[in-house]
């Protein structure tokens, strides 16, 4: 009888051993939201197909707010639950302690230049596989803009509001000639409680919620008017014409209407759905919502009448932030083989092709955007604009960026809300980056 017992023990044993195996898996862990998310869900879908039983990937997404400091307690405290981890230009140096640096494959240098490689790294090595690169394009109804530029006395109304509202002698121009006062004037144009014959009610959308990725859409204004972070010494010199300009350029155009009221608590979608609904007429927003925004499917009613170019322009010139997103190998992964034949495999053209199919935003070398460049016009844009005009903030790749951004996204979402002045604003933010990039 023991002999028995002791057999259908080590059967039980076996068998749960077997299970265990045939359920091993990578787990990643992805961006939130959008598109990145979208396709990194359909490129781990091809990927399965034909990865082993014990290779398959799954994929896990934490919530968007606090995303990065519950990153870095979960790989400062060495959690095993996931394999793969996202990382960014400006969260590499805060995660490379945790994270092993990549031995890159030689088609990654196919899919990708070695500016756009270098967006995932941290004092010469390699962190990550570049998967997005982000920038800021303003939207505009096509359709609404052809007509301003046809029609007399829709060109007389818009001098005639740009005269009373913002005191200057404008008349409209190509979005691709705006500066902020071109784009002010054109938002004032297009709202209805401004210009009663306005075919939408509102002129733009802005994303003003208390949070970090609505100030790196935000900074294009600031740095236009010559704000930043630091001067070539190192002082914070935020408390200065720069963002005070880029600040009330927002407080101006919240207050006149041309945005929704509820903007204090919008982002990302709740932008996109705005815009997408047809009721504004323009939009400063991230680049990879313009293949959401321009599907029949999702948003019928802009769909076809979408143009996009950089920001606009301020004294300073026309800037636009731009970071990667990417995906590296948590130090403590029990899955390490897996996850780095993962990764491998995405950083191959054909992968890398498939997730700009699928709606991702890569920065890929020219002959493999030649190659999609009818499907996703935006992804030659992007190669232009980040060449042309883009920017990283002084001291924003530090291992305090991230709560230096959170900093001002608190505080200048006071002042625009009126629950604080814009010197008490600004003064805090000063205070308390200065405070951070002591320490």
């Amino acid at each position: 009888m023991k002999s028995i017992v002791q057999a259908l023990c080590s059967a039980a044993a076996l068998l749960a051993l077997s299970g265990a195996a045939a359920r091993a898996e990578v787990t990643v862990l992805g961006w939130p939201g959008g598109p990145e998310e979208v396709s990194l869900r359909a490129s781990a879908e091809v990927y399965n197909k034909t990865a082993a039983a014990d290779d398959q990937v799954k994929l896990i997404f934490f919530n968007r707010d606090n995303f990065f400091d519950k990153l870095q307690t979960d790989l400062a405290a060495g959690t095993t639950e996931f394999d793969a981890n996202l990382t960014a230009t400006y969260a590499v140096g805060r995660y490379a302690p945790f994270m092993d640096p990549l031995e890159l494959p030689a088609a990654a240098h196919e899919t990708f230049s070695d500016g756009v490689l270098k967006t995932m790294q941290f004092e010469g090595k390699q962190y990550g596989i570049p998967t997005d690169l982000s920038m800021h394009f303003m939207y505009y109804r096509s359709d609404l803009i052809a007509k301003l530029l046809s029609d007399p006395a829709w060109q007389a109304k818009y001098s005639e509001i740009a005269k009373a509202k913002l005191g200057k002698d404008l008349k409209p121009k190509d979005p691709d000639q705006w500066n902020w006062d071109d784009w002010a004037a054109t938002a004032l144009f297009f709202t209805k409680s401004v210009n009663s014959d306005s075919p939408t009610r509102y002129g733009t959308v802005l994303q003003m919620k208390n949070l970090l990725f609505n100030m790196m859409v935000w900074h294009s204004t600031a740095r236009s008017f010559g704000g930043n972070w630091t001067d070539a010494s190192g002082k914070v010199i935020v408390d200065g014409p720069g963002y005070r300009a880029g600040l009330q350029l927002y407080k101006m155009l919240y207050d006149a209407g041309t945005s929704p009221k509820d903007s204090l608590s919008y982002e990302y979608a709740e932008a996109n759905a705005a815009f997408g609904s047809g009721q504004a007429a323009t939009m400063l927003q991230w680049n990879a919502a313009l293949g959401d925004l321009d599907s029949k499917e999702k948003t019928p009613a802009v769909a076809g009448k979408i143009g996009t170019v950089a920001p606009p322009a301020g004294p300073d010139g026309r800037f636009t932030h731009i970071h990667g997103l990417g995906l590296g190998i948590n130090a403590s992964s029990k899955h390490k083989a897996g996850a780095l034949k993962f990764l491998n495999w995405l950083a191959t053209p054909d992968a890398m092709l498939g997730y700009a199919r699928s709606g991702g935003s890569p920065a890929l070398q020219s002959a493999l955007v030649d190659k999609i460049a009818k499907e996703r016009p935006d992804l030659v844009k992007i190669g232009t604009f980040a060449g042309q005009y883009g920017f990283v903030m002084n001291g924003a790749t530090s291992a305090k960026t991230l709560p230096i951004y959170e900093l001002q996204a608190k505080q200048f979402t006071g002042y625009w809300a009126g629950t604080q002045s814009l010197d008490d604003a600004l003064k805090a933010v000063s205070a308390g980056m200065t405070d951070l990039l002591k320490k």
